[in-house]
């Protein structure tokens, strides 16, 4: 007897665009409608629109500019973690700051693009961001590594540190670290506690600004 075979599909990145501009979003909604790994799932002209679409949808990733009616995007990237906390928040906006940036990426956001940039880099930005990872316009890039030097200036940290967060910011898990360096799993553990500890950092997003800023990754490696 024959056994129906099924093929799992895998899931769409699903995506929420917020801006007030309607034209905007109609050429974002047009681009991205072509990549048959994206479903574009709601549309809102204001930060309150964005805030109930992205309640209503929980999309992987919002596509959210600054300034909008009624809610900044600064505001709707605070509030938004309390209810979609899986929701990743790229910046599209024309604004070229180094405050807003500073301050959007303390709020977790993990990618800010300006309006100008290619729209392959901003499908590019959204697979990165979808898997956690950093992506920037080059113009910010250069305003979030000065940041980012300005922050963590004096502190060090050992070679073997160096190392294991390197691959921390890879997002390798303590056993393929252990596999990689001969060592045992503890071991990698201890050395993950220890570079939180002494950086005062315990999550993934901020060893990684650490790096970038340390020279540990190539900002490359981000993008």
């Amino acid at each position: 007897r024959l056994i129906p075979t099924f093929v799992c599909k895998k899931d769409k990145i699903t995506v929420l665009l917020a801006d007030d501009h309607p034209i905007v979003r109609e050429g974002i909604r047009a681009y991205l409608s072509e990549k048959n790994n994206l479903k574009i799932v709601g549309e809102a002209g204001d930060g309150e629109e964005a805030l109930a679409k992205a309640k209503e949808f929980l999309p992987d990733i919002l596509l959210l500019d600054i300034r909008m009616p009624k809610l900044s995007g600064i505001d709707v990237a605070k509030q938004l973690k309390k209810f979609s906390p899986k929701t990743k928040i790229i910046i599209l906006t024309v604004y070229k700051s180094r405050e807003y940036a500073k301050e959007l990426v303390s709020l977790g956001v993990l990618g800010y693009m300006l309006k100008d940039a290619s729209p392959e880099k901003l499908y590019r930005a959204i697979e990165k961001g979808h898997r956690g990872n950093y992506f920037f316009s080059d113009e910010i890039s250069d305003l979030i590594l000065k940041a980012a030097l300005n922050n963590f200036s004096g502190i060090h940290l050992s070679r073997r540190e160096e190392e294991v967060l390197k691959f921390i910011t890879n997002g390798m898990s303590n056993k393929e670290m252990a596999a990689h360096l001969k060592l045992n799993t503890r071991t990698i553990e201890t050395y993950r506690e220890r570079i939180m500890n002494k950086l005062d950092i315990h999550n993934v997003a901020g060893l990684t600004k650490y790096a970038i800023a340390e020279g540990i990754i190539d900002l490359e490696e981000v993008k």
